[in-house]
């Protein structure tokens, strides 16, 4: 079974992030191949900025609130950030998150949906940098939602009836990739390498 994360990148009050996450939930959900989705919430977490002494390439975590960040994230084969644009890149909460770890995120497959007044693009496309410091497969195809046609009054979340297919077409990589860094994992694993 291959599991997927679905994470709400947004901290925000207010913010569109957790309706979106929720919508693609419904969407993977749908799916017949062997994979589960969940949605993780950021926000539950409670991540400070980052107050660990040590990198996290280290491993060594000592706040209470970093284990269960990586327990969490350790538990996935592959994920799907859904990330607002703030300023041209991601929200500092994302960011913030993703820093908090390493090993966790290593080898594994990531697909994103952004939203934005250009459908988040320019977050993405800064998380697709910080995804190969990380070790990450970033999948090329992404969701692009636009607070202009997707969102009422920039409000009320209503996305165009193709955004299902470019949500598909999403997973319809990321599934695949996730496998394939799965087997990777496991051959590693297996000689002993990790």
């Amino acid at each position: 079974m291959l599991k997927v994360a679905i994470i709400i990148g947004s901290t925000r009050p207010g913010r569109k992030a957790e309706v979106v996450a929720r919508w693609v939930h419904g969407i993977a959900a749908k799916r017949s191949d062997d994979t589960s989705f969940e949605v993780v919430d950021i926000a539950d977490f409670d991540l400070p900025l980052l107050d660990e002494a040590l990198p996290p390439s280290m491993g060594q975590y000592a706040k209470p609130h970093t284990k269960a960040w990586a327990a969490k994230i350790a538990a996935f084969d592959a994920f799907v950030f859904v990330t607002p644009e703030y300023n041209h890149s991601t929200s500092g909460a994302l960011k913030n998150a993703i820093d908090y770890l390493f090993r966790e995120w290593n080898d594994k497959a990531a697909g994103f949906v952004g939203y934005g007044g250009v459908g988040g693009t320019r977050a993405v496309e800064h998380l697709r940098l910080v995804m190969g410091e990380i070790k990450v497969a970033a999948v090329r195809a992404q969701v692009a939602l636009s607070l202009y046609a997707d969102f009422e009054n920039f409000s009320t979340f209503k996305p165009g009836a193709h955004q299902e297919g470019s949500v598909n077409a999403m997973l319809d990589d990321l599934i695949p990739w996730g496998r394939a860094m799965q087997a990777m994992r496991l051959q590693i694993s297996e000689r002993g390498t990790i």
